[in-house]
């Protein structure tokens, strides 16, 4: 007689196997995207990528057809097995060093040495059965057999999870802020994960599946919810290391990650496997609500966590900052973009040119140097023929145009006056064109005229007063970055992080990275407006000279780096003058890789080499002249 229950249990431990392991590959991938260049985040990503290979095999082993293809997949579960002992110890080690006690080459040597361990094990698993032997099959479970050398493997845990401990333990003790204190104690307790989600159970208590089948599934069952809810934990507090962002963003990202990864992912393939299985058992195989249920359940989950997920973050994140972030919310859901105000000006013209019968109009804004054309209706184009808008009307006879009334006349155009909400001062002309017929608008007309031109005065003047708060954030990002970066690293490194000053650049290699993302967005992108750069001091000097414009600034430098690759003389195309050019062309000039090869006389893989040399030699220079800005810092400090 079939056990209904035990056939239950045996399911649900299968899908939590498959979530725990899309959980697990899930986390690895967040790792790896929001803060790789931090050996920490790097650590536990390899410590994941061990659960999800176990996890993996373990799925794939429940559903294998026969023998050997079972005891494959689950030699590959043993593989994942040997090397977790080794990131383990390397996840705490990079915790240590993150909290101010980096190696001084012995725990480097220890962690070479388990590597190798791991990777002696790994061998043995795959190509003898010295660990594990060959594949028994009960009627509750199957697994390999233990291996004579098992024990030795269980003496290489115990050692690397103790000396583990050790480390996260100093760790702790080393957090000095209240905050970094609690998060260390989550990672302390979900640490604990990897070793439930690993080790051999069944090795130890054989047994116990045979005597209680459905204590055993029940009992791994509440193992997988426990390794998924501490992997979790584990992964927030790993979250905030080497991260600048605000706790609030780094909170939010995370669960946005779960709610739509692990939540969506292990939801969609419990729904299908449930209902796969109830169609096998009402004898309907391979049922067309299989996909059905997938689809929907797919697009249900993705419809609730839309409505909730904004609600959720306020309540759980947000705190005291709610007002803060909802003025932030509010400006960037508000936010009068140029093809907003295009858009919003070509309907005001085209609404004016049906009020006046105009065939074509144009809005104009008052610039540095005169008047820019912001946007043109009609076929009658005011700049065609080379012609320039009214310069002298702004230039010239500023105060006599601010005293003219409503409208005047200039060539085939009517132009009305645009002035600033509250003030007299001008900030732009209305034209239409007039063909000798616009002058004697009725009152009408006049009046319907007067309120489009005032909506285009509105307009005009939201999108300077957003360009005088955009100039403000410019200025603002470079010292609010610094004060993050500040801010993180006093978390796990206490007041040194202030007393000695936080470097932006942790090593060369970070310097040419970075200096390689910004030369790629050198005229404009997100890589150069959000480098790490922007907190180097030269760049805060280099930007105090550009008007406040930290990209500026960054750009000024990147420009000055270069320069000081340059050799002196007149410039040839000769092997010395070869990583200059190079610099110039491909970045100042913006050509591409196959132009810049061709006039360089070489290969692209040789071009990719030496501009590899040529960044480098732009860091070094850009890591000199930040020096040199220290060292006259600390002149007039001494002053």
């Amino acid at each position: 007689m079939i056990d209904i229950g035990l056939l239950g249990l045996r399911l649900l431990t299968q899908i939590l196997d498959a979530g725990n392991a899309i959980t697990a590959f899930s986390l690895l991938l967040y790792a790896l995207t929001f803060n790789l260049r931090e050996r920490a985040a790097r650590t536990f990503a390899l410590l994941l990528a061990c659960l999800a290979l176990i996890y993996f095999g373990d799925v794939m082993a429940s559903l294998a057809g026969g023998s050997p293809e079972h005891a494959s997949w689950l030699r590959l579960v043993w593989v994942g097995i040997s090397l977790l002992p080794s990131a383990y110890l390397h996840l705490s080690d990079a915790l240590l060093a993150a909290t101010g006690r980096p190696s001084r080459g012995r725990r480097h040597l220890v962690i070479r040495l388990a590597y190798l361990v791991s990777g002696s094990f790994i061998l043995a698993v795959g190509f003898s059965s010295l660990v594990v032997g060959p594949l028994t099959v009960t009627e509750v479970t199957s697994y390999l057999l233990p291996g004579p050398f098992l024990p030795v493997y269980l003496l290489f845990l115990a050692a690397t999870l103790s000396m583990t401990a050790y480390n996260l333990v100093r760790a702790y003790k080393r957090c000095l802020t209240r905050a970094s204190r609690r998060r260390m104690r989550y990672l302390l307790a979900g640490a604990v994960a990897p070793i439930l989600g690993s080790f051999p159970f069944i090795l130890v208590l054989p047994g116990v599946a045979v005597a209680a089948p459905k204590l055993w599934w029940a009992a791994q069952s509440l193992v997988n919810v426990t390794v998924a809810v501490l992997l979790v934990l584990m992964a927030y507090s790993v979250a905030f290391f080497g991260v600048s962002y605000p706790d609030r963003v780094v909170k939010s990202r995370l669960f946005q990650w779960i709610l739509r990864g692990p939540v969506v992912a292990s939801s969609v393939l419990a729904v299908t496997v449930v209902v796969n299985r109830l169609g096998v058992f009402l004898g309907l195989e391979n049922s067309r609500a299989v996909p059905f249920a997938m689809v929907s359940s797919l697009l249900l989950l993705q419809y609730l966590i839309t409505l909730i997920r904004l609600p959720v973050e306020r309540w759980l994140f947000y705190g005291e900052d709610r007002e803060d972030v909802s003025r932030l919310h509010l400006l960037e859901e508000r936010l009068l973009t140029t093809g907003d105000l295009r858009q919003f000006l070509e309907a005001v013209l085209n609404a004016a040119c049906d009020v006046t019968g105009a065939r074509s109009a144009f809005v104009a804004a008052v610039g540095a140097e005169g008047l820019d054309l912001e946007v043109a209706v009609g076929p009658d184009d005011p700049l065609r023929g080379g012609e320039e808008l009214p310069h002298m009307l702004v230039a010239q006879q500023r105060r006599e145009l601010e005293g003219l009334g409503s409208y005047f006349r200039w060539d085939h155009y009517l132009l009305v006056p645009l002035r600033g909400q509250g003030s007299e001062r001008l900030i732009g002309l209305f034209g239409l064109w007039s063909d000798g017929r616009a002058e004697q608008l009725s009152g009408e007309q006049a009046a319907a005229l007067g309120r489009l031109a005032n909506r285009a005065e509105v307009a005009l003047t939201d999108r300077l007063l957003q360009r005088e708060v955009f100039g403000a954030v410019d200025r603002l990002v470079p010292q609010v970055d610094e004060i993050q970066r500040l801010r993180a690293a006093a978390r796990y490194e206490g007041t040194q992080a202030f007393s000695e000053g936080f470097d932006v650049v942790r090593s060369e290699a970070d310097l040419v990275n970075m200096v390689r993302e910004a030369l790629g967005h050198y005229w404009g992108g997100p890589r150069l407006a959000k480098s790490p750069l922007l907190g180097l001091r030269v760049v805060r000097l280099a930007a105090v000279e550009q008007g406040g414009s930290a990209v500026n600034g960054l750009r000024s430098i990147l420009r000055e780096g270069i320069e000081r690759v340059r050799p002196e003389g007149e410039r040839r195309f000769t092997a010395d003058w070869m990583l200059y050019n190079i610099l110039e062309m491909k970045f100042l000039e913006g050509r591409k890789v196959r132009d810049v090869a061709l006039r360089l006389a070489m290969s692209e893989a040789d071009l990719y080499r030496k501009q590899r040399v040529a960044i480098e030699a732009v860091a070094g220079a850009i890591a000199r002249m930040e020096r040199e800005a220290s060292q006259a810092d600390g002149a007039a400090g001494r002053g």
